[in-house]
């Protein structure tokens, strides 16, 4: 392997001052780099992968075994080494009775108890049958969760508003006071569902906001607040304890992790607000790509495509970075969606074994939706010291048909943006540009450096029909999938994550000194800030 790492290394110092726009020389390189998977379609043709780019990164899925790994992860093998439990997120989505055996048991029959019973409620609360305690009906849901048991079900109602049917969806996740209170306020306890999702039903941040809205449903429904109650954990007996009722929770298995879990009952405000048959839709595009995922050949399969593109970019240009750019309004969560994903999953520095891994691991991960990022930060995608590769995402056809000539101009405006960061415009072209603007002389050549762009930076765009369940489940199994191939090259394992624990940890040992005791044995500066922060404190009491 290290020899393919090598190859890809001189390859790419002889290739570096190469254009990618002379790539298209070929004229049938869009072709041959880009790959479509039931009309959802992946380009990469405006990077600086070339054919012994791309044959020599296909070498190096093989010297990892990726194809092994990848059956390996539909298998049920416990593919998280460190906790030493299988995967299976994939499970939740599952469209074919094939049995899914683990420890000799078909978990399918699990998952699909749990979809009737989580599809049953959901039509009980759209008709009425399940009422609010005074009779009415439910109006809103809020979700209170955080990490997975929030950016996904939160990306993916948004993702999915047009097809809302059902009550409107509020999801509260920061412990900030700010976020429940204001949230609280605008909805009336009377008809309002209260989710708390948690899967051991102790999760600090969550369980502090659950047992905020709890007071604020007592204050106004008495003892009957617990009627307005569902949990998703698989804690019962703290469920219970709580007050919520057996049948209002909805457990999923430790196979399933935070990040991956909207397939499951982490996904139940995704159903309450779209039904039945749209959720369907959604888990039946991701089993869709799952299926690509599990059968295509590595140069056609798309999630295999986005991760050698990402390894080619992150280890052998040294692009430390990547934007996320979904031109399309409805995904305006995605990007955060993805950092988690992507960051929490393969932001390690140890190989499965414990040794340090030989090069770099997860990039960072950023974006807002277009065109509001044109207005903000593409002036360093264009022309800063950095190159990052932009992945845009666009739709043919949007959800307003009367606003038509809107989204012919969000398209106009993703493909010129892909078109300008490769093209770019030399100083010869800013030359004429600055002569246009009447600038002469030696003001003329100060003001063509700063009109011209360098160009020659790399993107990829995903491009679908339109947004629909399908498609939404398709784009994030994509890109489950890209996260779970770059982690397997790399070595590591992308489904733990132990990196979010210490800080946690010592939030909890330093709450005692927030509110006044000695900070005794805590470094200099965390100290004097427990100090400052207790002084503003008191002048403000």
């Amino acid at each position: 392997m290290s020899t393919i790492w090598q190859l890809l290394e001189e390859h790419r110092a002889k290739t570096a001052e190469v254009p990618i726009l002379s790539l298209f020389q070929d004229e049938g390189r869009f072709d041959d780099f880009s790959a479509e998977q039931d009309e959802l379609l992946l380009d990469f043709s405006k990077t600086s992968l070339d054919s012994t780019a791309l044959d020599l990164l296909v070498q190096l899925t093989e010297s990892v075994q990726l194809e092994e790994k990848i059956d390996a992860l539909f298998r049920g093998d416990p593919i998280n080494t460190t906790e030493g439990r299988a995967v299976l997120h994939t499970a939740l989505r599952a469209q074919a009775d094939t049995p899914i055996l683990l420890d000799g048991k078909d978990v399918l029959l699990g998952v699909r108890d749990t979809l009737a019973r989580m599809e049953q409620f959901a039509q009980d609360i759209h008709s009425g049958r399940i009422t609010a305690a005074d009779g009415g009906s439910f109006t809103d849901v809020i979700n209170i969760g955080i990490g997975g048991s929030d950016l996904g079900p939160a990306m993916a109602t948004l993702a999915l508003a047009p097809y809302h049917t059902g009550p409107r969806c509020h999801f509260v996740s920061n412990v900030d006071g700010a976020h429940v209170h204001d949230t609280l306020q605008n909805l009336d306890p009377r008809r309002t569902l209260v989710i708390i999702a948690s899967k051991t039903f102790t999760t600090i941040e969550t369980m502090t906001n659950g047992n905020t809205a709890l007071v604020w449903l007592r204050e106004a429904l008495g003892d009957k607040a617990t009627e307005h109650l569902t949990a998703v954990s698989t804690a019962l007996d703290k469920t219970t304890a709580f007050g919520i009722a057996p049948d209002r929770v909805f457990g999923f298995e430790n196979w399933v992790g935070g990040r991956y879990s909207l397939w499951g009952p982490i996904g139940l405000p995704i159903l309450l607000a779209i039904g039945s048959d749209s959720f369907r839709q959604f888990l039946q595009g991701a089993a869709a790509m799952d299926d690509h995922f599990r059968t295509a050949p590595m140069r056609v399969n798309l999630p295999v495509l986005m991760g050698l593109v990402g390894i080619w970019h992150n280890n052998i240009c040294g692009y430390g970075s990547r934007a996320v750019l979904p031109y399309d309004q409805h995904l305006q969560r995605l990007p955060a969606y993805l950092q988690q994903l992507d960051m929490e999953s393969n932001g390690k520095q140890v190989a499965q074994d414990g040794t340090p891994l030989p090069r770099a691991s997860g990039p960072v991960v950023w974006g807002e939706p277009g065109t509001n990022g044109q207005h903000a930060f593409y002036q360093l995608l264009h022309q800063g010291t950095a190159v990052v590769p932009a992945e845009f995402l666009i739709a043919a056809e949007g959800h307003s048909p009367e606003l038509a000539h809107h989204h012919q101009l969000l398209k106009a405006n993703c493909l010129a943006q892909s078109e300008a960061l490769m093209c770019g415009r030399s100083n010869a072209e800013a030359t004429v540009v600055a002569s246009e603007r009447g600038f002469e002389g030696d003001e003329r050549e100060r003001m063509a450096a700063h009109l011209s762009f360098p160009g020659n930076r790399p993107s990829t765009t995903i491009a679908y029909p339109k947004l629909t369940p399908f498609v939404l489940g398709q784009i994030i199994a994509l890109y489950e999938h890209r996260v779970f191939t770059e982690g397997a090259i790399w070595g590591l394992n992308s489904f733990d994550q132990w990196g979010v624990e210490l800080g946690k940890e010592l939030a909890v040992a330093l709450l005692p000194m927030v509110d006044g005791a000695p900070s005794d044995g805590k470094d200099g500066s965390t100290s004097g800030l427990l100090d400052k922060l207790s002084q503003n404190t008191a002048k403000q009491t």
